[in-house]
């Protein structure tokens, strides 16, 4: 499911009784906290168990990174893309700033 602010996003209403919503939230910040507190604690219980401590190879641990980020950033990745955002310098236009003319001061403090 895509979601597009800019094609999806709130509308102004159209009648007096509407009300405007500028900003829809995805996920309520209560049910945020709810699951961080929730995940810490189940992960902070599992420590104190011998059987929750399974030795893993570092180079599988480094691969279910990567997978897990560019699962989660899929969405963000192509909407860079649609709209031709690149967020490294390289190959980006150098805009030159207006310079005066050597002789024409500006500012002279006195």
């Amino acid at each position: 499911m895509d979601f597009d602010a800019e094609e999806n996003g709130p509308e102004l209403p159209r009648t007096a009784n509407e009300e405007f919503r500028p900003f829809i939230r995805r996920l309520p910040e209560f049910k945020f906290w709810y699951s961080i507190t929730k995940s810490t604690l189940v992960g902070i219980f599992c420590t104190f168990f011998e059987c929750f401590n399974i030795p893993v190879f570092w180079p599988i641990l480094v691969m279910y990174f990567i997978t897990l980020f560019f699962i989660t950033m899929k969405r963000q990745i192509k909407h860079m893309i649609k709209y031709r955002y690149i967020p490294f310098t390289h190959g980006k236009p150098k805009y030159q700033g207006h310079e005066e003319p050597a002789g024409k001061v500006i500012f002279s403090p006195k």
